[in-house]
């Protein structure tokens, strides 16, 4: 079969879900006991919700967090402890933007099977991400977005490839977001450099985030795991964090008075096309595409009223770029498990 034959088309496929379902809606009858899931960012906002969606249906979830003793009172808020909702939700210690913490973390994942076994992820949600901060550079100098956002993500994934394969049609979600249209992939600057602009290097992560699912798709469909790129939708979370009031009062995004803008969805909303693609049987078999509303999105057309808020650019799908970001990601990390 050739390769053109195995991709999946960038087109929608009638999911009897939309724009309002909400995560619990899409994951209502899926059986998840005996399956694992990291997610990461799980204690706030999407991740909250993803992780209530898939310990419901009896995932043992795990939720990385780089301030875990915050994370665990959150979660114990929310009721999400070891085994009160059907799986067991429990913490670990990470910083995506320092390698080492991801190294250490995955490393104490992997090992943490019985003695002779290998521990198997059947879902991986990359859901942290920092958007629009302050220029900070992370490691050796790496813009923090790109960093955390992306190399981050892109270094767990490829370290916990092991616990990835062994289990039984592993999915991987890589949330981007319709920021991917502020920026291509900006190889000759990737670091911002010449000059930083929050907004292009939030849209250049978001572009790496979908072209990651690309690339892992690809090179991970032989060995039975398949990837998606996922737009939650807008949605008012600690995403917001480092914007002025002024500036998203500026933006429609809420009035003078705090109200939000109608068009943002709940976080139990925006939570529902990640859980979707991690979940849905529908997509068995299909993979490297990005996905909104949960389904699989339309290609943008340029020039139409919703290019700018609806459909994947073709710069955020491209194969070539997709190819290109995997090798620059490897030679930043140092990290390649499909190297040799």
């Amino acid at each position: 079969m050739s390769e053109e034959n195995t991709l999946t088309p960038q087109q929608k496929i009638g999911s009897r879900f939309g724009r309002d379902s909400t995560a619990a809606e899409v994951i209502s009858g899926i059986d998840l006991t005996g399956k694992t899931a990291i997610v990461t960012g799980g204690y706030s906002g999407l991740g909250l919700e993803t992780v209530r969606a898939l310990a419901s249906a009896g995932a043992t979830v795990v939720v990385p967090a780089r301030r875990p003793e915050h994370a665990r009172d959150v979660l114990a808020a929310a009721g999400l402890t070891p085994g009160t909702r059907g799986g067991d939700v429990s913490v670990a210690e990470l910083d995506l933007a320092d390698q080492a913490s991801v190294k250490e973390f995955a490393a104490g994942f992997l090992t943490g099977a019985e003695p002779g076994t290998r521990r198997s992820l059947d879902i991986l949600i990359n859901n942290a991400a920092i958007m629009a901060s302050p220029e900070h550079r992370a490691g050796p100098g790496w813009e923090s977005q790109f960093a955390t956002n992306h190399l981050g993500h892109y270094a767990l994934t490829n370290l916990l490839w092991p616990a990835l394969t062994a289990a039984e049609g592993a999915r991987v979600v890589s949330l981007s977001s319709t920021g991917h249209k502020l920026s291509g992939i900006r190889f000759d600057d990737i670091n911002f450099d010449a000059g930083y602009d929050k907004w292009r290097a939030y849209g250049q992560a978001k572009t790496a985030n979908a072209l990651f699912a690309v690339q892992l798709d690809a090179l991970g469909r032989d060995f039975g795991v398949r990837a998606f790129a996922v737009h939650p939708g807008g949605i008012m979370t600690e995403l917001q964090r480092h914007l002025p009031r002024e500036e998203m009062i500026a933006a429609g995004w809420m009035d003078e008075n705090g109200n939000v803008d109608a068009r943002f969805k709940t976080p139990a909303q925006g939570a529902a096309t990640s859980v979707w693609a991690a979940t849905s049987p529908a997509l068995e078999g299909m993979g490297g595409v990005y996905c909104e509303d949960c389904d699989i999105a339309e290609p943008t057309v340029p020039g139409s009223p919703e290019a700018r808020i609806r459909g994947v650019d073709a710069h955020a799908v491209d194969r070539e770029a997709a190819a290109q970001l995997w090798q620059v990601s490897a030679d930043m990390t140092g990290i390649n498990a499909f190297a040799g």
